[in-house]
């Protein structure tokens, strides 16, 4: 067994002023986002001012539609009760299904302004998020959020305020998986050109695949638990039309001509 790690969630304390290491997640990933997207930016015919325009749109829709996401998929309840609580963005609680609705809403704003095919921009863009899921999920494991299933594996750790049973660092898993996995993966598949959709596709499919098979070993938001057959989880259940679209829009690719 492992010692879950203590971790002040705040980096930086300048009197009044407060930076949290979640916020410096977010940071890390848009900056990952700016630089990658400015390697390949003339592919599609963008500028590297294109490129951070985008990323300001993304930004926005990252934040609103996560927090808004949380607020509805998770957080109703304590959302009703304290109005106020979700502006408090860093306590946590995002909702990457939520934020990826914010995104592809900027995406396809920004897809007209620039003339741009959809899934040609969405193809640009997916290889430029997982650095930033990852470290968002370091940020959820400083904040101790996402806790695990007991286990009996070497690494297990008990979890700040759940008892001495070891159980799975789930937030560690989902950033390997979400964030270096599935870098490595698109990455790699967009090194050279493409069917358009392909790497949009790729994205939803081995993004859904990595998230409902942790959530077999995390534990579901406490307030909600299991939603059916005792072992579905709010997250499986966002997660599935991830994984067929995903599947759909890879065999629509193969129509597609290689630009």
């Amino acid at each position: 067994m492992i010692d879950y790690p203590t971790i002040d969630p705040v980096a930086i304390s300048l009197g009044p002023l407060q930076v949290h290491w979640y916020g410096l997640m977010y940071v890390i990933g848009f900056v990952a986002a700016w630089w990658l997207g400015r390697r390949r930016a003339a592919r599609i015919g963008l500028t590297h001012d294109d490129v951070g325009d985008l990323l300001f749109y993304a930004a926005l829709g990252v934040v609103l539609g996560g927090r808004l996401g949380y607020a509805l998929f998770y957080g109703m309840g304590q959302w009703l009760a304290d109005p106020l609580w979700i502006f408090r963005v860093w306590d946590g609680g995002m909702s990457f299904h939520g934020g990826l609705a914010g995104v592809l809403l900027a995406a396809l704003w920004f897809a007209r302004k620039k003339r741009l095919a959809f899934f040609t921009l969405t193809d640009f863009v997916a290889p430029l998020v997982p650095i930033g899921l990852g470290a968002g999920r370091i940020g959820n494991f400083i904040n101790r959020e996402l806790p695990g299933r007991v286990t009996e594996l070497p690494w297990g750790m008990p979890f700040p305020g759940m008892g001495p049973e070891p159980r799975h660092p789930s937030a560690l898993y989902e950033a390997l998986l979400e964030g270096a996995v599935l870098f490595a993966v698109l990455w790699w598949v967009s090194a050279r050109p493409r069917r358009r959709g392909l790497v949009s596709g790729l994205f939803l499919l081995l993004y859904g695949v990595f998230r409902f098979a942790v959530e077999f070993v995390r534990l579901p938001d406490a307030h909600i638990g299991f939603i059916a057959f005792g072992w579905v989880t709010m997250g499986m259940l966002l997660t599935l039309p991830m994984i067929a679209f995903g599947l759909l829009l890879i065999l629509w690719s193969r129509r597609q001509p290689i630009p």
